[in-house]
């Protein structure tokens, strides 16, 4: 299985990017639109798609993946500088044993039990070390063994309904212990709020 990803640098002088950038619902809907309609009820997850938002030196990027290829013409023109890349070179790269730097911003979280009473079956936001502990536990069981980690917290995503997704983002290195696994996790992405930028693994084997 290939996946493609998509490096868009928005013109963040245009009205409907600063919309989409502020409501994450708006921004989920723009990104379903690279996909083909009427895929089934479980669209984002058939199709594949992924995304984060990244704030870097050289601006906002949104780096979108997808199990289909994207329909970049489904985007107004002047949204944004666009990239696009297969990613199957890095998925065959791979294979235990090969250091990866790695970047995700996941939702760090966890279904309380039953001796949180009342709390019972809700979920909790991770923080700090436990988020750091939540990460590492969670790579290890997609194949990949931290050995380098950096958090970072950001900014909540509030969704509709009153959703509220706390973003922590993991940078750092490790190392490929099951390629089955983190191929796996790469493509199917990692922890809640997919639909909300949270999830999207991005490997990149270490020179």
């Amino acid at each position: 299985m290939t996946a493609w990803l998509m490096r868009i640098l928005p013109d963040l002088k245009r009205r409907d990017v600063g919309r989409d950038l502020r409501d994450p619902d708006l921004l989920h809907k723009r990104l379903m639109s690279l996909v083909p309609d009427d895929i089934g009820k479980q669209a984002r997850a058939t199709a594949g798609v992924l995304f984060r938002v990244d704030e870097t030196r050289q601006g906002t990027h949104l780096l979108v993946q997808t199990l289909m290829k994207p329909e970049l013409e489904r985007l107004p023109d002047g949204y944004g500088e666009i990239s696009v890349k297969e990613l199957d070179t890095l998925i065959g790269n791979l294979r235990a044993g090969v250091r990866v730097h790695y970047r995700i911003a996941a939702n760090p979280s966890k279904r309380l039990g039953k001796s949180a009473g009342e709390n019972a079956g809700k979920i909790k936001a991770l923080r700090g070390a436990d988020a750091e502990e939540w990460w590492v536990a969670k790579a290890a069981g997609h194949g990949l063994a931290v050995a380098t980690v950096q958090a970072l917290s950001e900014r909540d995503i509030r969704a509709k309904g009153g959703i509220r997704h706390a973003v922590v983002r993991f940078d750092g290195s490790g190392v490929v212990t099951d390629p089955t696994a983190l191929r796996e996790a790469m493509l199917t992405g990692i922890g809640r709020g997919k639909s909300y930028g949270c999830g999207l693994l991005s490997l990149a084997v270490a020179r």
